[in-house]
């Protein structure tokens, strides 16, 4: 078997209430007096209360920006060359700090013989994953898979791969690192997609570490299920651009999700499962909504998604870590042998399930 058994999170120290960021928005896109009413209606309704960044500009005015252009149009506006560049400034500290979170948190010996990192929101090389190499002090010949691009459901692969490692190889300790500097790629447009994007998305990083053994209080990686809903394929999509990456996310997606979950979950329910507790990607307050109908739970079931919604709202690939974080954090000795359902979506549109269960500290 295989067993997540330790997560460590980090986020950058700029943190911002979310009608602070919607004020950058409104003056960033020279919004007229409606229009600003109507944006801030819309921070309002994601029900995030405040979100990190590598940048500080977002809590700045005018004038005293560091990454952005002081100027009223933000021009010349970043390229992507521009983000490419403050992501490799940024990321490794904050890739690092998950990683040591991660470790420093068991209370047995770590020898890390496998890492894999996760990121959609930068590239470069050599990346990030021989930089952590170097920062964490890991031998040289750790072996490395790096999973990228993919999207808010990118760390579900990274546990497939180190799921099939440890249960290869029983002697093995893998190290999963997701890292997203989602802020970076903020779109000077008032298309309705890009507005939203930029209402949602925020910077984090998140750590987790993957045995053939529970050690200390886990979770038991038990099975994975994978759907493509062909027909959202233009609903949910992100692509490099001339000006950073562009996220299409249109308002289509919560109904793409659930019938798309429903479809996918019915598959697990159809062998007589019930599960105890659920960690869920916050996409989105709709998106939540929209799994709470199609799986018949309730908003209590999903509070751990809500929790990392309102606190960081959603930062990709790491997001759903943090939520599994959250659950394991409020886990007792009798919840042992409970079973959870996780679940995550990227563009594809694709679906990502996966079945965990508790092994608690007491039976371990």
């Amino acid at each position: 078997m295989s067993y997540i058994s330790s997560i460590g999170l980090a986020v950058p120290a700029n943190y911002f209430q979310q009608q602070q960021i919607a004020d950058f928005m409104a003056q960033a896109l020279a919004l007229n007096s409606h229009d600003s009413r109507k944006l801030k209606a819309l921070y309002r309704s994601t029900k995030i209360e405040q979100r990190h960044s590598v940048l500080s500009d977002y809590g700045q005015p005018l004038g005293q920006y560091s990454f952005y252009p002081n100027s009223q149009d933000l021009e010349p506006f970043p390229t992507t060359a521009d983000r490419m560049h403050a992501y490799q400034q940024f990321a490794l500290p904050l890739a690092t700090e998950a990683a040591q979170n991660c470790i420093n948190s068991v209370d047995f010996p770590v020898h890390i013989s496998h890492l894999i990192t996760v990121s959609c929101t930068g590239l470069y090389a050599p990346g990030i994953d021989i930089e952590l190499i170097q920062s964490l002090g890991l031998q040289t010949s750790t072996q490395r898979t790096a999973i990228n691009f993919m999207g808010c459901y990118g760390a579900f692969n990274a546990l497939k791969v180190a799921k099939a490692i440890t249960e290869a190889n029983a002697q093995a300790q893998v190290l999963v690192v997701c890292v997203e500097l989602c802020t970076l790629h903020f779109q000077k447009t008032q298309q309705d997609d890009y507005l939203l994007s930029n209402a949602l998305f925020a910077d984090g990083a998140a750590a987790a570490l993957i045995t053939a053994n529970p050690k200390t209080k886990s979770l038991k990686m038990k099975d994975f299920a994978c759907e493509i809903v062909a027909e959202g394929s233009k609903d949910m999509a992100w692509k490099v651009a001339n000006h950073g990456f562009e996220m299409v996310l249109s308002s289509y997606i919560p109904s793409l999700v659930k019938s798309g979950i429903k479809s996918l979950t019915d598959k697990l329910l159809s062998k007589g499962e019930v599960f105890d507790f659920y960690a869920i990607h916050p996409g989105g307050k709709a998106i939540l909504e929209a799994i709470e109908a199609s799986l018949n739970i309730s908003k209590d079931d999903n509070r751990f998604a809500y929790q990392v919604l309102k606190q960081y709202g959603n930062m990709s690939s790491c997001t759903v870590l943090f939520v599994l974080k959250a659950l394991l954090n409020n886990l007792q000795p009798s919840d042992h042998q409970k079973q959870i359902l996780s679940c995550a979506f990227g563009p594809g549109l694709t679906l990502e399930t996966m079945k965990l269960e508790v092994v608690s500290s007491s039976s371990s």
